[in-house]
Parts: structure tokens; sequence; C-alpha cells
């Protein structure tokens, strides 16, 4: 009979690191068994760039690294992934630096060598802070709560991994972010991963309602209130009661208005128009907006008391223009759905094509690309869009993407440029400068087709000059 082969390892992904080859074998082994998925590297510099290959779930460092040690470490870490757990393993004599690094926010340290059963207990504490159970329509545990949000980026992984950290607390939270970068879909991801996912989410569009009827609109009214109040209205307050209330566009709210947003959240209880008792509300406040709220409270255009009522934590999505890697994702899925749509079967995107979408600019981002999809879709005769469809729906110019060969060679003239200005035009200084000795120098002018003379000051060039100083 054979062997059925080991099941893999389905738990968190740890990263471990560690100069020590036997040690980082032992650790990996033992931490394999457990049922993590385990990525082991020698070195700061290889932890860092795995960062940006996976997106590991906690990092367990050993102190004494070559190069960059394991506290430096922690800091880049600390700075391109402020939730992500690390635990530290520390020898006698660096007790008082893990000690100190402690305190600027490492999990914790143990010292070598290390009890295999504390550490799997301060793996699981640690696993448990930065990802916590996540209550859903589903069950809690799984995924569904960001299932709109299609990415597999890096910066959205952070964003998406603060954003379940908060849904388990009702902190409110300003979501910021460029026009059409996805602050909605967002914050109904916060509402499905929290406790009130079984309730209301109610979204309003602060700048899209006449300053006359978004008090009604966000605090109801009484029959007779005004003019055309003929019955009751239930406001957006009320109708998102247990549950989650978006903001979107704070920004654009009229000041007098901010006032009275001001006074409910602190009282936790709304008046509406015309009555003469205020009603209890239980909402979880989501704010989104596209604006400089600090220039705008500078500007005495936006309350600095409201501004810091809504904002106890902050979350910044990236444009679609610093996560490219999810553009072809982003466009087959908006195919799939919109083929549907419009009854047409398209297996999707020419290669030509799809370069152009993921080297377009994309000001509206990850809006204007479902559009322009929808559009090449609505208009497509074959199954593969073409390059000309999707060139016509863009109306942009792509960004220019080279070839590593063509960014090096603009990038060694550009700065054989820049020295030949610098010393008008004295090949001597200008080789000191690049550190280069005059011979190679001159080979490299020659390459690049530069004449010294050219940079000399007050000299017209001469065509047909020799590369000469």
């Amino acid at each position: 009979m054979t062997e059925a082969p080991p099941a893999k390892p389905t738990g968190a992904k740890l990263l471990v690191v560690d100069d020590d080859p036997d040690m980082l074998r032992l650790l990996s082994m033992r931490l394999a068994s457990s049922n993590y998925q385990v990525t082991a590297v020698t070195s700061a510099e290889s932890a860092l760039t795995q960062l940006e290959i996976e997106h590991p779930q906690l990092v367990l460092s050993d102190v004494r690294l070559p190069g960059r040690d394991g506290l430096a470490l922690f800091d880049e870490i600390r700075k391109r992934h402020p939730t992500l757990p690390v635990i530290l393993l520390t020898a006698h004599g660096t007790i008082p630096d893990a000690v100190e690094a402690t305190a600027r926010g490492v999990f914790t340290y143990l010292t070598k060598p290390y009890d295999g059963r504390e550490l799997l207990e301060k793996i699981a504490q640690a696993l448990a802070l930065g990802s916590p159970a996540t209550p859903t329509s589903k069950g809690g545990g799984d995924e569904s709560w960001r299932a709109e949000i299609v990415s597999r980026s890096n910066r959205m992984s952070e964003v998406l991994a603060e954003a379940r950290m908060i849904a388990q607390s009702d902190a409110s939270v300003l979501l910021r972010g460029d026009s059409g970068a996805g602050k909605e879909l967002l914050a109904r991801a916060i509402h499905r991963a929290s406790a009130r996912a079984s309730r209301p989410f109610v979204a309003v569009n602060c700048g899209a309602i006449p300053e006359a009827l978004l008090e009604s609109e966000l605090f109801g009214h009484m029959k007779g209130a005004f003019t055309d109040a003929v019955a009751n209205h239930k406001g957006l307050f009320q109708q998102a009661d247990g549950g989650t209330l978006l903001l979107d566009e704070i920004g654009d709210m009229p000041p007098a208005l901010q006032v009275k947003l001001l006074r409910v959240l602190q009282e936790r209880a709304v008046r509406p128009l015309g009555a003469s008792q205020s009603i209890e509300v239980d909402v979880r406040i989501i704010s989104a907006t596209h604006r400089d709220l600090d220039a705008a409270m500078a500007a005495h255009q936006f309350r600095e008391d409201l501004y810091y009522r809504l904002n106890v934590v902050t979350l910044t999505l990236p444009p679609l223009s610093a996560r490219r890697e999810d553009i072809p994702l982003l466009a087959n899925h908006f195919l799939q759905r919109l083929s549907v749509k419009y009854g047409k079967r398209l297996s999707g995107f020419a290669p030509e094509a799809l370069k152009a979408l993921t080297t377009a600019s994309w000001p509206g981002n990850v809006r204007q690309l479902f559009n322009v999809v929808e559009q090449v879709c609505a208009l497509s005769s074959s199954p593969l869009i073409p390059l000309s469809l999707v060139q016509r729906a863009l109306r942009v110019p792509s960004v220019e993407v080279q070839t590593y060969a063509e960014a090096k060679q603009r990038f060694e003239r550009d700065y054989l440029v820049g020295l030949l200005k610098l010393t008008d035009g004295n090949v001597a200084d200008a080789a000191r400068l690049a550190d280069r000795n005059r011979t190679e120098f001159y080979r490299l002018l020659q390459k690049h087709e530069l004449t010294p003379g050219h940079f000399k000051a007050d000299v017209s060039p001469t065509p047909g000059d020799p590369v000469a100083n």
C-alpha cells in the first residue's frame, strides 16, 4: 500500500528569520508540525524582500542577524506593515535591546534556548491579536466579509488587515482616498466583518443631497414639520439603528449641519424635525472623503471637534495606479460580470489590450476601470477584447513602461549629461565626480554620442566636433 503524503500545513503564514541554519531548520520543522505555513530566510534583507512577495501573518526573528539586525528589521516592518506582529528571539546579552523593542511595539521576545510550548503559545496570542475571529453573516473565520474587494496587492492586504481589526470595535472610522478608489466597498466590508453584520448598512452621500433636504434625510421629520412633510419620515440614523451608517463625502457637509451631527454623535440620539423629544440611536459611524480635511479645518470649512470625533481610526485606500498588479484581476472580474449583463460570451482580453489597461494612468481609479470594461464589453463583436476597443474606451495616453535595458540606457545618458553640465564640459572633473578613469569615461561619452565641447560655457557647438576635452 502506498503511504499517503503528509498533509500540507493549512494554518497561518509565518516568516522566520535566523542566520543559524540549524536553528532555522529546527524552528521551521517545529512550526510546520503545528500546522503553520513557514517561510524561512537567513537575513533581514531577505525577509523584507519576502514581505513584498507574500503577506505573512507573523514574523519570528532572531535579534542577531548579519547586516541589518532584528531590531532594525522590526523598525522597517513597522513602517511598511504597522499591524504585522513581530516576535524576537534573543540571547541573554541582547535582552535589554529586546525589552526596548517591546516598548516600541514588538509583540514579545523569547530568550534562547526557548521553550517550545511557550513559543507556540506566544505565536497563537500574537495571531489572535493581529487577526481576530471575524463574525460574519456566513459564520466566523471565512473571507466573505471582503468578497466584493478583488485584490492581490500587498498595499491592499495591509488596508484589509487593519480594516478587519477595526471591525471588532465600534470605533468611528475615517476612510480617505481618491474618488473611485472603493471607499464604500471597504465600508461595507468593515460592516460585514463586525458584530453588527446582521443589522442594516446605510450609506448617504453628503455632497449629493441639497442642504435643505440633508437634515431631514439624516435625522428624519414629523408630519407637518414643513410644507411638504405630509407624513412622518424616519431618518437614516434611525434606519441604521443597530448597524452602520456611512457618511460619504463628509467633507462636503454644510457647516450648519456639522454642528447638529456633532450633537447627535455626542448624545447618541436624534431629534427629527418638528419633534419635541429625542430618539436614542445605536449606530457605528464610518465616514469617507476624497478631500483634505486638514486643509478644510485650517480654512474653517470643517469643524475640528467633529473631525476628531469621526477620525478615531483612519484608513487610506491606495489609488489604482499604486496597485497595478490588481488591474488584470479586476478587469477580468468585471468582464465576467458584465458579459452576463450584456448576454455575451467573452473569453478575456488580448495581451496587448490587457497591457494597455495595466499601463493606463487611471485618474478615476476602480470606478473608471469598471466603466472602461463595461464600454468594451458593450461594443465587442468578438470573444476576445481587442486593443483597439480598449484604446477607444481609455481616451487617455498610456504610461510609458520601459524595458530594464531602456531604463538603464536613459538613466546613464541623463547622468552623464548632468555631470557635463555641472563641470562645463570638463571631462577630467566629470570623470572624477563619477569615480571613473578618463579612458572609461570617454568610452561612455562615445557610447551615448555626447560631445563635451557642447557643454562648455559660451561655446556654440560645431557639427562634427570630435569627442574631446
